[in-house]
C-alpha cells in the first residue's frame, strides 16, 4: 500500500508537469428561470496508460500529502483561467471547486489564494466559490474560521458540500460562514421512491432557510426530480438530468442551447 502511494505521488507529480490533468465543469442552473448560475469544476486525470481517471481513483491515495496541495493550487489556477476565457466570450459563469481540508488549513493558504487571484485581475473574487466537504475533518475549528473569514474578506465565498452525510452537520452549519448548502445526491437521487430521503431533502431545505443560506440539490437525474424540488422550495440544481460534466469549451455550446423543461416553468413555486 505504501509503495503504491509513493508510485501514485510520483506519477501525479509527473502528470502535473506534463499537463495530464484537466477540469470538467458541471452546470448549475435555476430550474425555474433556466438561468445558468455557475459550474462545479471536477478534476480528471488523462493518464497516459490507464485512460481518463476520476477523482476517486487517485485523490484518496494522496490525502494529507503535500502533493494534494499542489494539485489543489493547480485546480484554482485552472478554474480562474477558464472563467477568464468564458468572460472573453461574454459569459459570466462563477465556478465552485472542492477544497481539501488539508489544503485549506495550510498556513499560507490565504496568501497564495490572493496571489493567484491577483494574476487574474479581470476576475471578481466572488466568481470563485470554495466547497468544503461536510464529512471532512476540519481539525482546529478556530483556525479554520480565521482562514475562512480571511477568504471572505477578499471576496471568495464558501459552500458546504454533501450536506447531511457527515457527523457534525448542525455544528458546522451553526459555526461555518458558508453561503450555500449542497444537498447530497445520495438523498436527492432516491427521494422519488424513498420517503426517508424525501424527508431529509425537505429537512435540509428547511435548515438552509432557517440559517438564511442558499441551497442547491445535486443528483437531479430526471424532470420529476426537478418538479419535486421546486415544489419543496429548492430552485437550484445540478445533475445528469440537466447536464453531465463537460469541457470548458463544451459549456459555451451547451449554454447557448439549454432550456429548462416546461414542466419546471409551470411548477407551483
Amino acid at each position: 500500500s505504501i509503495q503504491r502511494q509513493h508510485e501514485t505521488i510520483d506519477h501525479i507529480k509527473q502528470g502535473l508537469e506534463q499537463g495530464e490533468f484537466v477540469l470538467y465543469y458541471q452546470p448549475k442552473v435555476n430550474l425555474k428561470s433556466g438561468a445558468l448560475i455557475g459550474a462545479e469544476a471536477l478534476i480528471r486525470w488523462q493518464h497516459p496508460k490507464r485512460g481518463l481517471l476520476y477523482p476517486g481513483d487517485f485523490l484518496s491515495i494522496i490525502e494529507n500529502h503535500p502533493i494534494s496541495v499542489k494539485l489543489g493550487e493547480w485546480v484554482i489556477d485552472s478554474a480562474l483561467l477558464q472563467i477568464s476565457k468564458w468572460q472573453s466570450l461574454g459569459l459570466n459563469i462563477p465556478v465552485s471547486i472542492n477544497i481539501d481540508a488539508f489544503h485549506l488549513q495550510q498556513a499560507d493558504f490565504v496568501d497564495k489564494l490572493s496571489a493567484t487571484l491577483a494574476r487574474h485581475p479581470m476576475i471578481k473574487p466572488s466568481s470563485l466559490q470554495l466547497e468544503i466537504l461536510e464529512s471532512s475533518a476540519l481539525g482546529d475549528m478556530a483556525e479554520v474560521l480565521t482562514i475562512m473569514a480571511a477568504c471572505i474578506d477578499i471576496g471568495v465565498n464558501f459552500a458546504l458540500d454533501d450536506f447531511g452525510t457527515g457527523f457534525s452537520s448542525l455544528n458546522y452549519l451553526k459555526r461555518l460562514p458558508v453561503e450555500l448548502l449542497k444537498i447530497d445526491q445520495s438523498f436527492v437521487r432516491d427521494m422519488l421512491e424513498d420517503a426517508d430521503d424525501r424527508a431529509i431533502v425537505m429537512g435540509v431545505i428547511g435548515l438552509a432557510s432557517a440559517f438564511n443560506h442558499q441551497v442547491i440539490a445535486e443528483g437531479v437525474e430526471s424532470i420529476e426530480h426537478g418538479r419535486q424540488l421546486l415544489a419543496m422550495g429548492c430552485h437550484c440544481a445540478q445533475g445528469y438530468g440537466i447536464a453531465r460534466p463537460m469541457s470548458g469549451e463544451d459549456i459555451v455550446t451547451w449554454a447557448a442551447q439549454w432550456q429548462p423543461d416546461p414542466a419546471w416553468l409551470t411548477s407551483l413555486h
